[in-house]
């Protein structure tokens, strides 16, 4: 193993941990031996393994930090380096972005296997785990890290830790919640603010910074991690990023099959094919009608990852793309989410919301059962009316 590798670990395990930890944490069994976590550049992966060795029972000499993206690791054979760890005392072996190895699966399967390490590693959204015969699956326990929620971004920027709420309660007692949330902050404040910088954690660094720093992502995740993942050319990717500055501005239901292969210049079936690489790797969202529902001359709604996303990529963002983007960032991690004929959104195949601005009605959705108008630009709801930025508090 190279000098500079433990050099490198050394020098990444004496730097000040954030005290903020994203709501995953304490959700994960770190006692499992083998744990995954794929998320988005930027969500924060790397803070969470820094966050653990800090707090694990493993001495910094047990410990190995890996970034597999560097140029270091460039020679080096993945499980020769942990094997290698292991004979001279190591315990705990955290790996970052395990996707730049090839055949990183078959690796990770054979430390698995022949060493008795503890590992830990993240990856792009978009890496592949079972594409091979070392199926990962059966070993790993595999976690997925968003985006920040609006909940996520208080805490990090103010400090003030609020409850969560299954989607359940927070669609029958909206109106006592959001009393709630406004005796400790100013929710269309916040909310407003979160649209602008807050779905990225390094948003804390410099907020002047966060626009050059959102566009390295997208550039880097389509250019670095599904060019490599994916195998997709240079041509390929400045049409993806056409696509993501289309979806900027279009609104959401005016984008045909056609128009977009005609405006990316791809086939729809090579663009379906994109749209599923954009999605993995955490660019945009793909929500497809119910198998009942589906409709012949149109895609699924197709809608930018996070509200963030829009302030960069275009001046004058579609603010409906941008409202039913923020609703689907905060709860796809957690539940099933379809395209509806009526409304905008079934949830777990029982909520049916219809999205709009402060003076959206009900005409669409007041027929069916469980049926919601989820309004932007208000702090408090009634009935079956509940605001927007509400929803940036659905948790377990």
């Amino acid at each position: 193993m190279k000098q500079i590798l433990k050099q490198l670990s050394k020098a990444w395990l004496a730097k000040k941990t954030p005290n903020f930890r994203r709501n995953l944490y304490d959700k994960i069994d770190f006692g499992v031996r083998l744990i995954g976590i794929k998320g988005g550049r930027g969500a924060g992966k790397t803070t969470l393994l820094q966050q653990y060795a800090k707090n694990s029972k493993y001495k910094p000499s047990q410990t190995l930090y890996l970034s597999c993206d560097a140029p270091m690791m460039e020679d080096e054979v993945l499980f020769e380096v942990a094997t290698e760890f292991e004979q001279f005392g190591g315990k705990l072996l955290l790996i970052d972005e395990i996707h730049k190895v090839d055949n990183f699966s078959a690796q990770i399967k054979a430390i698995y296997d022949f060493l008795a390490l503890k590992v830990i590693f993240t990856g792009s959204s978009a890496m592949i785990l079972n594409h091979e015969s070392a199926d990962l699956s059966r070993r790993a326990t595999i976690h997925s890290l968003p985006p920040l929620s609006l909940r996520e971004f208080v805490a990090l920027k103010s400090g003030i830790l609020l409850p969560g709420y299954p989607l359940e309660e927070l669609v029958k007692n909206h109106e006592d919640i959001s009393f709630e949330v406004l005796e400790k902050i100013k929710p269309l404040e916040q909310f407003s603010l979160y649209q602008k910088y807050g779905a990225y954690p390094f948003f804390k660094e410099s907020i002047a910074d966060y626009p050059s720093r959102l566009l390295d992502v997208i550039n880097l995740t389509i250019e670095s991690d599904l060019s490599y993942i994916f195998n997709v050319d240079a041509l390929k990717q400045n049409s993806l990023k056409r696509l993501l500055n289309l979806l900027c501005s279009a609104p959401p239901y005016e984008i045909s099959k056609s128009k977009l292969s005609k405006d990316i210049e791809i086939s729809w079936v090579t663009l379906s094919k994109y749209l599923h690489y954009m999605e993995e790797g955490g660019l945009v969202n793909v929500i497809a009608y119910q198998a009942t529902q589906k409709r012949l001359n149109k895609p699924p709604k197709i809608l930018l990852n996070n509200p963030n996303l829009f302030h960069v990529l275009c001046a004058n963002p579609n603010s409906g793309s941008v409202r039913e983007s923020y609703f689907i960032s905060q709860l796809a991690h957690h539940h099933t989410i379809h395209a509806h004929h009526s409304g905008d959104f079934m949830v777990d195949n029982r909520f049916l919301f219809e999205i709009g601005g402060r003076s959206k009605g009900d005409k669409q959705v007041k027929a069916f059962e469980n049926s919601f108008v989820v309004r932007d630009d208000i702090e408090t709801g009634y009935n079956n009316v509940i605001p927007l930025w509400l929803f940036g508090f659905v948790g377990e």
